[in-house]
Order: structure tokens, then C-alpha cells, then sequence
């Protein structure tokens, strides 16, 4: 296995924690729609997408912490109709990221097996 074939599985193993911890703050908001003080969460991926060659697990760290889910406080009113629209997004987002796991997986396969 070369070194660019872990790097892109890495890369998408993060893309696919990103998109977990998306789901799991819009499944949060949805249901917390009623609760008087909640504030909104979100997880933006433009601050990350644009820096793929970067250490991303060093710079999701040092910016976020442990978790990539942050308090939305410029738009705490919490829209349904958004958020499941948000949710349907996540979702093809998670299906690209595992057909690119999934292409990555594949290739690496190929290898191995012509290596033999």
C-alpha cells in the first residue's frame, strides 16, 4: 500500500466522522425544536473541505477539540423544514464519502492481489 492510498483513506475516514457528527447535531436540533434556550448546532465543512492536503485531524483538533459540532448562536431559531433538508443533504455527503472508502478499499484489493 502506498502512502497516498492511507492518506485518502484517512481522508475519508474523517470525512465520514465529519458527516457523522453533522447528523448527530442535526438529529440534536430536531429534537430540541421545543426547548426554550437551546441553541442550534451545527458542523461546517468549508472550513475543512478546501484543506484536504493538510494534517486535518490535527486541524480539527486544535480548532475544535474533540468534537466538530459548535454552537450556531447566529441563528438559534430552530427551522424543521431546514434541518431536514440539512438532514437529506448529510445524506448524499455520507454516500459519496463511502463509495470514495468504498473505490479506495477496491484499489488497495487490486494491489494486494497483483502483488501475489
Amino acid at each position: 500500500m502506498s502512502y497516498t492510498s492511507m492518506d485518502a483513506l484517512g481522508q475519508a475516514n474523517i470525512m465520514m466522522n465529519l458527516i457523522s457528527q453533522k447528523q448527530r447535531a442535526l438529529g440534536t436540533n430536531i429534537a430540541n425544536v421545543d426547548t426554550p434556550g437551546y441553541v442550534r448546532r451545527d458542523v461546517d465543512f468549508s472550513q475543512y473541505l478546501g484543506s484536504m492536503n493538510s494534517p486535518l485531524e490535527t486541524q480539527l483538533s486544535s480548532k475544535l477539540g474533540p468534537a466538530a459540532i459548535i454552537d450556531d448562536r447566529e441563528k438559534s431559531e430552530i427551522d424543521i423544514a431546514e434541518e431536514l433538508a440539512e438532514i437529506q443533504k448529510n445524506s448524499l455527503l455520507y454516500t459519496v464519502a463511502t463509495r470514495r472508502m468504498s473505490n479506495i478499499i477496491t484499489q488497495m484489493k487490486t494491489v494486494i492481489n497483483v502483488g501475489k
